[in-house]
C-alpha cells in the first residue's frame, strides 16, 4: 500500500498543471500509436478524442474544436497541415504540436507557419507530448530526455524515401545518391536506437 501512495500523488501533481479545458484530439494513422499515446493522455488527466486520418479529425475538430491537438504530419488520407488549419479556424487557441517519423527542415517551417507550437519527431513518448502541449507560451519546452541518435535520423530518412519511391530500391538509391546494394544493406539491417 505504500508504494501506490507516490503514484497516486504523482497523478495528482500532473493534473494539477492542466487547464480546466484539456481536450485533445489525436491524429495519427498508425492505430497501435495512436491508442498508447491516447491512454497515455487520459492518465495525464485528458479528455481524449482520437481520430485515424484527416477527414476524421476535421469533422471532430468542427464538432468539438479541442483545447490541445497531437496532429502526425502525414496522413494516409490528408496532410496534417490541412487538419492544423481547420482546427485553428474553429479554435484559434488550440495548442497543437505536430508528430511525424520523417522530419525536415520544411516541413517543420510549414507545420509552425501553420500554426504548431512544436513539432517532434517519432517515436515521442506522452511526457514529451505533454511538455510541449503545457509548455509556457513564447517558450519551448526542454529538449527530450532520449533525442534519436543520428544513426537513426538518417535510417529514418531512407525509410522515408523508400515509402515514397513506393518501396523502388533502384530509385531509392538514385534519389539518395548512393550506391544500390549499399542501401539494400541498409534496409536489410535493424533500425538504430
Amino acid at each position: 500500500m505504500f508504494e501506490t501512495e507516490p503514484a497516486a500523488e504523482e497523478a495528482f501533481d500532473r493534473n494539477a498543471d492542466l487547464p480546466e479545458d484539456a481536450s485533445v484530439l489525436i491524429v495519427d494513422d498508425d492505430e497501435p500509436l495512436r491508442r498508447r499515446l491516447g491512454k497515455a493522455m487520459e492518465k495525464r488527466g485528458f479528455s481524449v478524442a482520437l481520430a485515424g486520418g484527416a477527414r476524421e479529425a476535421i469533422t471532430l475538430a468542427n464538432a468539438a474544436p479541442p483545447a490541445f491537438a497531437v496532429v502526425d504530419l502525414r496522413l494516409d488520407d490528408g496532410d496534417g497541415i490541412q487538419v492544423v488549419n481547420a482546427i485553428h479556424a474553429k479554435r484559434e487557441d488550440c495548442r497543437v504540436v505536430i508528430l511525424t517519423g520523417y522530419g525536415n527542415i520544411a516541413t517543420a517551417v510549414a507545420a509552425v507557419k501553420a500554426g504548431a507550437i512544436d513539432y517532434l519527431s517519432k517515436p515521442a513518448d506522452a511526457d514529451d507530448v505533454e511538455k510541449a502541449l503545457l509548455a509556457p507560451a513564447g517558450e519551448r519546452p526542454e529538449p527530450p530526455e532520449n533525442p534519436m541518435s543520428a544513426d537513426r535520423v538518417r535510417w529514418e530518412h531512407i525509410q522515408r524515401v523508400y515509402e515514397l519511391c513506393d518501396q523502388n530500391v533502384s530509385e531509392t538509391a538514385r534519389r539518395l545518391g548512393m550506391h544500390r546494394r549499399t542501401l539494400q544493406r541498409i534496409l536489410a539491417k535493424r533500425a538504430p536506437r
